[in-house]
């Protein structure tokens, strides 16, 4: 006998999704194999699920509803309008999530798997591809995402889950983070090929107090550190532009627009003079950074292990 539509539905149209969800979600791949086969014993038999399980979740199902979506007949069912309606939906939505496990286990695959990687602007011309490509002489077939920004907007990626791990400077100290300094990275003043200073070799940061500094943006973590080292050589810097790019600071420097604190560059560049800097000490520190308490998947693991191998080596 052909169930009746039911008076009244156990879900409001105005109830939560959420709570609709969590209602209906179990029960949606019984569905799909009830009517698949129309038939209550074979879909049990197929799914390997009791049959008075399965019996139990289409009739809790249509309840939730306040819909009949199968017309019985002993054990054989077929599909009513609202359950064929019902049922394109299912399907499209199982699909999804069946699309979905094959995206994350082929992510976490020890040989094919995918690491989401982040790292400064500086580390992108040289030290980043140098990495990749030793990393992948061992494991060849491993797939990156990568994230080339500034300091904080990569701490903030790792704690939103869209970096697994990241290259970054100064090595951070916050909560529910973990880092590991690597490498050490001496910077240098940079000043135009025909500035005063441009005939020596070494310089005390002081004697550029009465410079224009070009410098990258506030966020940085170079802009935070040539701050703290001009506030350590007695001066506060006289900042004529901020970028986000160390060879655009570069090129600027050439250009007289003023003096500028970088690492040293992948290539040398005309037109300016690139000083040791004897006092203070100016090197910034890079480590690599992850989430404390987060799985690794097995390639995450891999390249984790390979960045904390070349500890004191990372930029040679």
């Amino acid at each position: 006998m052909e169930h009746q539509q039911r008076s009244q539905a156990h879900l409001s149209p105005s109830g939560d999704t959420e709570d609709i969800v969590a209602l209906l979600a179990p029960r949606l791949a019984y569905f799909a194999g009830v009517a698949r086969t129309e038939h209550v014993t074979r879909a049990a038999q197929e799914m390997r699920v009791p049959q008075s399980t399965l019996s139990r979740a289409m009739v809790r199902l249509e309840q939730d509803l306040g819909v009949d979506l199968f017309a019985r007949r002993g054990r054989t069912v077929s599909l009513t309008p609202a359950g064929r309606t019902f049922l394109t939906s299912v399907e499209r939505a199982l699909a999804e999530i069946e699309k979905a496990a094959d995206e994350v286990r082929a992510d976490a695959d020890p040989t094919t798997g995918k690491v989401a990687f982040g790292f400064l602007h500086t580390m992108g011309s040289e030290t980043v591809p140098g990495l990749i490509r030793a990393f992948r002489a061992d494991h060849p077939r491993v797939r990156f995402t990568l994230v080339q920004t500034y300091g904080e907007a990569m701490l903030e990626k790792l704690r939103a889950g869209e970096l697994d791990l990241c290259l970054t400077s100064p090595v951070p100290d916050a909560p529910g983070l973990v880092a590991r300094r690597l490498d050490e990275q001496k910077l240098r003043l940079v000043v135009p090929a025909d500035h005063p200073l441009a005939t020596r070799r070494r310089v005390r940061l002081s004697e550029a107090a009465e410079e224009t500094f070009v410098t990258l943006e506030p966020g940085y973590g170079l802009r935070r550190i040539t701050d703290d080292l001009c506030k350590e050589a007695g001066f506060k810097p006289r900042v004529a532009f901020e970028g986000e790019e160390a060879e655009t600071l570069r090129g600027l420097v050439a250009a007289g627009l003023g003096v500028a604190l970088l690492p040293p560059p992948a290539f040398p560049r005309p037109g300016v003079a690139e000083l040791t800097v004897t006092s203070p000490r100016a090197a910034r520190e890079i480590g690599v950074a992850w989430l404390e308490g987060h799985p690794d998947t097995p390639p995450v693991a891999a390249f984790k292990k390979f960045l904390l191998s070349r500890r004191g080596s990372l930029l040679t």
